[in-house]
C-alpha cells in the first residue's frame, strides 16, 4: 500500500520531492546522468563490522554516464501557506539551440535585471535553485532535446547562495563539482514499464488449483458483502512498472573521465560506449538503459565509510562472457 496507487509516472524523468539540509558552504545538492548498464567489480571490503572486512569481495555495479550540465537559469521560491511557490527566475543570455527545443521562450529579461529583483526580494526568498540542462549530444544517447532539472543550492547564507548562483549562471558543471567517490547518494528515477499485468505478476498472489471456480490467476474473493465495494487492498490487475521511485544511500564506487576503463568490448548492450564522465554506483539502479537518473545528496546517514573504496578489478568482458 505504500506504493499505491500504482499508476504511470507523469514524466519519464524522476521527480525529486525533498532536498536535504547541509552545513558546508553553498553547494549544489544534485546531478543527473544516463544509465548505461551494469558490470561487476572486485573491491576491498572496508566496513569494519562486516565478516569480510579487509578481504577482496565481488559486488554488482551500475555505470551512469554523466555529461556536464549547463546552468541555464536560477529560480527563487518563497514560503506560503500552500508550500513553496516560485517567486521569480533568471535565465542565461544567448542559450544554445538545443535548449530552445525544450524551452520556447525564456522569460525574465536580462540576467542583471533578474538578479537585481532577487536582491531586492532577498528577505522573501526561502529557497534558491538552479535550472540545469543535460547535454545528451555529448553522451551515447540518441536524442537532442535536453532535460531540465532543478537543483537546490544548500549551505551558507542567502547572500552567499545568491553570489554562488551568479557565478554558475551560463556555465557548465561536472559531476566532480558535486559528488566525490565513496559518498552516499540517493537515486531517483522511473522504473521499467511492464504495461497492464494481472494480479499474479503484479502482486504475487498464489495461483489457485486447477479445480478452482471461475479463475486460477486471480484472488479467491473480492472481499465481504459489507462494505459493499471492492477495497483498495484487494490485489487487482492494472499498470505495472513505469513508477517514480527513490533508492536511498547508494555508494559511489568510482568517478572517472576515461570511459574505456568501464566500457565492455563492443559497448554496453542497447547503449554503446561511454564518451564523457561516468559514475560507478554499487548495486542496481531502476530503469532500462538510456533512462535519465537523478542523483541527490543522501538525506539519511549512510551505513558505510564515506571514503573512496579500493577497487582491484572492473569487469569489461563482452556480452559473450569474454574477460577484459
Amino acid at each position: 500500500m505504500a506504493y499505491s496507487p500504482r499508476k504511470r509516472a507523469k514524466s519519464i524523468a524522476g521527480r525529486i520531492r525533498f532536498w536535504p539540509e547541509v552545513e558546508e558552504g553553498p553547494r549544489l545538492l544534485g546531478f543527473a546522468g544516463y544509465k548505461a548498464g551494469m558490470t561487476h567489480v572486485f573491491m576491498i571490503e572496508d566496513k569494519e563490522r562486516s565478516p569480510d572486512y579487509g578481504k577482496e569481495v565481488r559486488c554488482a555495479a551500475t555505470v551512469l554516464e554523466t555529461p556536464p550540465m549547463l546552468i541555464c537559469g536560477v529560480r527563487a521560491y518563497e514560503k506560503t501557506v500552500d508550500g513553496l511557490k516560485a517567486l521569480t527566475e533568471v535565465w542565461m543570455e544567448n542559450p544554445p539551440e538545443d535548449l530552445k527545443r525544450r524551452v520556447k521562450t525564456l522569460r525574465g529579461g536580462s540576467p542583471e535585471e533578474g538578479f537585481k529583483r532577487l536582491e531586492e526580494g532577498l528577505d522573501r526568498i526561502a529557497e534558491l535553485r538552479v535550472i540545469a540542462a543535460t547535454q545528451p549530444r555529448l553522451a551515447s544517447v540518441p536524442k537532442k532535446k535536453p532535460e531540465l532539472m532543478e537543483i537546490k543550492i544548500g549551505g551558507g547564507t542567502k547572500e552567499e547562495q545568491l553570489e554562488y548562483a551568479k557565478e554558475l549562471l551560463g556555465k557548465t558543471i561536472r559531476i566532480t563539482d558535486v559528488f566525490k567517490p565513496g559518498e552516499a547518494v540517493d537515486v531517483i528515477g522511473v522504473t521499467k514499464g511492464k504495461g497492464f499485468q494481472g494480479p499474479v505478476k503484479r502482486w504475487g498472489v498464489k495461483i489457485l488449483s486447477h479445480k478452482a471456480r471461475k479463475t486460477k490467476r486471480g484472488v479467491g474473493t473480492l472481499g465481504p458483502w459489507h462494505p459493499a465495494r471492492v477495497m483498495p487492498t484487494v490485489p487487482r490487475a492494472g499498470q505495472m512498472g513505469f513508477h517514480n521511485r527513490t533508492e536511498y544511500n547508494k555508494r559511489i564506487l568510482l568517478i572517472g573521465e576515461d570511459g574505456e576503463k568501464v566500457t565492455p568490448k563492443g559497448g554496453f548492450t542497447r547503449y554503446g560506449v561511454i564518451r564523457t564522465d561516468y559514475v560507478l554506483l554499487k548495486g542496481s539502479v531502476m530503469g532500462p538503459p538510456k533512462r535519465l537518473i537523478k542523483l541527490r545528496k543522501a538525506v539519511r546517514p549512510p551505513h558505510f565509510p564515506e571514503e573512496p573504496p579500493k577497487i582491484t578489478y572492473i569487469y569489461r568482458g563482452s556480452v559473450e562472457g569474454e574477460g577484459g
